[in-house]
């Protein structure tokens, strides 16, 4: 390809572009400049999203990539720019979201010199990225855009931050166009002597049970799931993260695990003789205590970063690489296993310990059941943090991968909003909601301008019981209901802000208004939130105590029968 001599923003440009960038989310200043003249210069080559504030473009960049399994992007300018991403880069890197963000800095011969808006953010981030460059120099600028993408997607996905200083921005040099490098499944660290045992043991279960987490999404290997579990013939779990990995409407799924798991998958992975889990890395909130998960199980654990083997739970066999590689090594070996009495045993607790909630009223389960009900499943859900994320995880049934977008290890509120607009974005034929617990929906609501100023039409699901409703119910289960301040009873009306934000809004407080408003919401095309107004002590059903056995799940019924 013939080389151009471009300036350094016309370069980072050009790279996007050849990594097949159509989308960015952002917010210009001083250092950053030079790169926003280009994009006004090159007109529609590439959509940019002007949110409302940096962390707002973070979240948007991440919902972005878990939708569509494209590598997000977002710029900031240096100082506080550049800081406001830092929530969004960390919830990216804990949930393994390939982001790349795009930064500018005060020119070379200031840095260090404590410069207006200088800050060296690539130290401030360097245990929150899988890698952080700092470009001082234009020759190396494009080959260093190119490295943070490939490092990105490579292996366990993760962000990357490339910070340039100013003057690189507006300097030249020549450039060469490159073909974007192709990304391979990490298959190098599988051992052909981990597969053969991975088989045997598989092979000689009695009680298995597969337990699937977020590195089965980013594998995209549904359909080797699908084939691994018939062949199995074994119950099926999975983690906050690892949602439509597996159909959530078949018979052999069971629900999700831990703290507000279903108690058929608590006790089914308690009872269970072999553990085969792919891509989780047995949070703390999943495996409650560590000396207790699993005991009576031997534990295979397959995973792409061999840090995550023996981290949290002793592995008994381990196999290291993609899971979507691994799984279509083992699929081959596989003889046809029969475990229909096991499955019965399984299929039994999902019958005596179904989820159920109080049908009177509205609530936070009817509510998500209900959205469940409109779209059939059709549906991109993302998620803030706290109690309306828990009933969204348990009644909606999430059946295709990159389906369900939510912040799963950092428990970012303010997360799902911008993810939303990043998945409506990279999505645009699919319906997008965003079910937000009041005290979420303050931490970032000023996103809601951002949907309106494009007219990004997400649906904005407001779960409001006037209090922070998972910290109440923690206070009132465990701190004898000192409830410290978690009330936000303080007259706030968030339809109201939704209409000065340029959106249209509309308050429920029956299931048949929720419909009728639901129905109306998808019809318009237009951003639009709704208001639900439930009661404060609704709590998710089951839980179980912080650092408790995962097979000590309770529910309100098990509490009056104790008291």
């Amino acid at each position: 390809m013939k080389p151009k001599i471009l300036n350094g923003a016309q370069i980072i440009l050009e790279c996007l572009k050849e990594q097949g960038v159509d989308t960015v989310f952002g917010y210009p200043g001083g250092t950053i400049l030079n790169v926003y003249d280009e994009l006004y210069k090159k007109g529609s080559e590439i959509t940019h999203i002007l949110t409302s504030h940096e962390q707002g473009a973070a979240h948007a960049a991440d919902g972005y990539a878990r939708a569509t399994g494209k590598v997000g992007v977002c710029f900031a300018t240096s100082g506080p720019g550049a800081t406001n991403l830092v929530t969004g880069i960390a919830t990216a890197y804990m949930d393994s979201v390939p982001v790349v963000a795009i930064t500018c800095n005060v020119g070379k011969p200031l840095l260090g010199k404590d410069s207006f808006q200088e800050v060296d953010i690539t130290g401030i981030t360097m245990p929150i990225t899988k890698h952080g460059f700092i470009v001082k120099e234009i020759e190396h600028l494009a080959d260093t855009i190119r490295r943070a993408f490939e490092i990105a997607m490579t292996g366990r996905r993760g962000p990357v931050i490339v910070d340039v200083t100013k003057d690189v921005t507006a300097n030249t040099c020549q450039y060469v166009p490159m073909p974007k490098q192709k990304i391979y499944p990490l298959a190098h660290l599988i051992r052909e002597a981990d597969i053969r045992n991975a088989v045997e043991i598989i092979e000689s279960a009695k009680r298995p049970f597969i337990f699937l987490g977020g590195g089965c999404i980013s594998a995209d290997a549904k359909d080797e799931i699908r084939e691994f579990v018939d062949k199995v013939n074994s119950p099926v779990a999975d983690t906050l993260m690892g949602k439509g990995a597996f159909d959530g409407t078949d018979p052999l799924y069971t629900g999700m695990v831990g703290m507000h798991g279903t108690k058929a998958s608590n006790l089914g992975i308690s009872n269970c003789d072999l553990l085969i889990t792919l891509g989780a890395r047995f949070s703390d909130r999943v495996i409650g205590s560590a000396s207790t998960f699993a005991r009576n199980a031997t534990v295979l654990h397959i995973d792409v970063d061999p840090a995550e083997i023996n981290k949290n739970i002793k592995a008994d066999a381990q196999v290291i690489g993609d899971i979507k590689a691994v799984l279509t090594l083992i699929n081959k070996r596989l003889e046809q296993q029969d475990h229909s009495e096991w499955i019965k045993e399984v299929e039994e607790l999902k019958e005596k310990y179904p989820l159920h909630y109080e049908k009177k009223g509205l609530t936070g389960p009817g509510v998500i059941e209900k959205m469940y009900e409109l779209t059939q499943g059709d549906a991109i859900v993302c998620t803030e943090v706290g109690q309306h994320q828990m009933w969204t995880a348990q009644y909606f049934k999430f059946k295709e991968p990159r389906t369900f977008l939510t912040s799963g290890g950092l428990g970012t509120m303010g997360y799902g909003l911008g993810a939303s607009i990043g998945a409506k974005m990279g999505c645009p034929d699919k319906t997008v909601i965003n079910v937000a617990g009041d005290g979420c929906f303050r931490m970032n609501m000023n996103e809601i301008a951002t949907a309106a100023r494009y007219q990004i039409p997400v649906i904005e699901v407001v779960i409001n019981n006037h209090v922070l409703g998972m910290v109440r119910q923690w206070q009132n289960l465990f701190y004898e209901e000192r409830y410290s301040y978690t009330t936000l009873n303080d007259g706030a009306d968030f339809v109201k802000v939704a209409e000065a934000l340029g959106a249209e809004g509309r308050r429920v407080t029956t299931i048949e208004e929720f419909e009728e408003a639901f129905n109306y919401a998808r019809k318009i095309n237009r951003p639009f939130l709704i208001d639900c107004m439930i009661d404060m002590d609704d709590k998710v059903w089951p839980m179980v105590a912080p650092g408790g056995a995962i097979e000590e799940c309770f529910t309100q019924e098990d509490l009056d029968m104790k008291e």
